[in-house]
């Protein structure tokens, strides 16, 4: 698990590395990591929580009247940053939640919320929480202002050895750099798409996973640009193409034991397992919401790209929703294969653990695993099974989440609040859009 990290050794790395500016970072509703830069005069404040920032210009954090929010590094997550300032001094960063000006946990904190999700595992007698996270994104060329485009640095597919191409260099730099940072990088690969790659770090309890999959975005999208390369983590940036997933690897423990893990069950799963699978599975839909919370996270979860469209769960068969891949007893997992990296993986990770905690309070056993590709069965077939979709759009996703009390108190009133009035908005503003689509096909009528 992570190391600890005392006031000291931060001041001593400030010193040693020349560290110039101190960048502070947390995480709004929409999972966008947000950051107050502060020169290394401040230092002290910084270790003494006592930065301070308008939380009324944040998405779905407070209205002008409770402006004021307090800054709480977590020194665990403090890394030195691998390039300079203007002026040559390094920066160093720190992960943050948000507090009151009078101390307390702010609500509206998606990292706060996924501390008080973990509090209740707690009491529940498990441990840890442990999160592999496998976030996909696209490598594309930027034109001669700088700006994206939607041509791609490569045409390679799912492990193709490109060693000289621009993609290649670049996936290599990211690794670098992750690794100079404290990453375990466990592999490096290009994925299906054109354009598209996959870098996959060492599993950690879920706060640690979600902080460094935060950190992670920020890497990919500063060496992208260095290479001339823009990165997306958006769910489907490109048409026709394999859309960008981050499978989300789940498992519980209990005394530094995998709770997860029965030598003499199917598939090695305990029953702890599989009543974690059924909460998961039960409240699907509206966690499908959190997990793929945009309106183009919806043209992703269609038939024939791999992504999942049915609510199920299978061994070796990858086109149900989740997965339980084969591994000894420590890595004996379940793989939520849903998800995109559009994701607030604070949000997403809180959702997913009430559900699964659920799931294990009610002791009920989850359907029978699917071992035949669900996408060539006729829908009288999956109803027969008892299979149902996952929502086709965020629109229906909404309603789910809005149905489901329990992934509501997943998240709490304030997130909760925010989360609907962000998507409202956004879908609103969808449905408004008019396409080059809709005027190709229609302007004739």
């Amino acid at each position: 698990m992570t190391n600890k990290i005392s006031e000291d050794d931060i001041r001593k790395s400030v010193a040693d590395n020349d560290v110039r500016f101190l960048r502070l970072m947390f995480t709004d509703i929409n999972g966008t990591l947000k950051a107050v830069e502060v020169p290394n005069s401040q230092l002290e404040k910084v270790l003494e929580n006592d930065i301070r920032f308008d939380g009324s210009s944040i998405d779905g954090f407070v209205r002008l009247e409770e402006s004021d929010m307090v800054l709480y590094p977590d020194f665990s997550t403090w890394s030195v940053l691998p390039w300079t300032d203007s002026r040559g001094g390094k920066i160093g960063s720190l992960i943050c939640s948000v507090h009151t000006t009078d101390g307390q946990p702010f609500t509206g904190d998606p990292r706060n919320n996924l501390k008080r999700i973990l509090n209740e595992m707690k009491e529940m007698g498990f441990s840890a929480f442990d999160i592999g996270f496998e976030a996909e994104f696209h490598l594309l060329k930027l034109d001669s202002n700088g700006n994206w485009t939607t041509e791609v640095p490569d045409h390679a597919s799912y492990f193709d050895l490109t060693s000289n191409d621009e993609s290649a260099s670049c996936r290599r730099d990211i690794v670098e750099t992750l690794e100079s940072i404290g990453f375990e990088v466990e592999a490096a690969h290009h994925e299906v798409g054109v354009g598209q790659q996959e870098i996959d770090f060492k599993f950690d309890d879920a706060l640690t996973t979600a902080d460094r999959v935060q950190m992670f975005k920020m890497i990919v999208r500063e060496i992208a640009k260095k290479h001339g390369l823009y990165a997306t983590f958006m769910a489907k940036p490109l048409q026709g193409e394999a859309g960008n997933g981050m499978h989300t690897n789940m498992s519980l423990f209990r005394d530094n034991k995998n709770a997860f893990y029965d030598n003499n069950n199917k598939f090695h799963l305990s029953n702890t397992a599989l009543y974690f699978l059924n909460g998961i599975l039960e409240h699907a839909r509206a966690i499908t919401a959190v997990g793929n919370p945009t309106v183009n996270s919806y043209k992703r979860l269609i038939p024939g790209y791999e992504a999942p469209v049915y609510i199920s769960w299978a061994s070796k068969n990858r086109s149900p929703m989740v997965r339980v891949p084969s591994a000894e007893e420590i890595n004996t997992r379940l793989e939520m294969r849903s998800a995109d990296p559009t994701a607030n993986p604070y949000l997403l990770l809180a959702a997913c653990l009430s559900a699964g905690l659920s799931g294990i309070k009610a002791e009920k056993m989850p359907m029978d695993p699917v071992d035949c590709n669900l996408f060539e069965l006729s829908q009288q077939q999956r109803d027969e099974l008892g299979i149902k979709p996952l929502p086709s759009t965020l629109h229906n996703a909404l309603k789910a989440f809005k149905d489901d009390q329990l992934i509501q108190a997943a998240l709490g009133d304030h997130l909760t609040q925010s989360f609907i009035s962000s998507k409202e908005l956004e879908w609103s503003q969808y449905t408004q859009t008019v396409s080059d689509w809709e005027r190709n096909r229609y302007m004739g009528y």
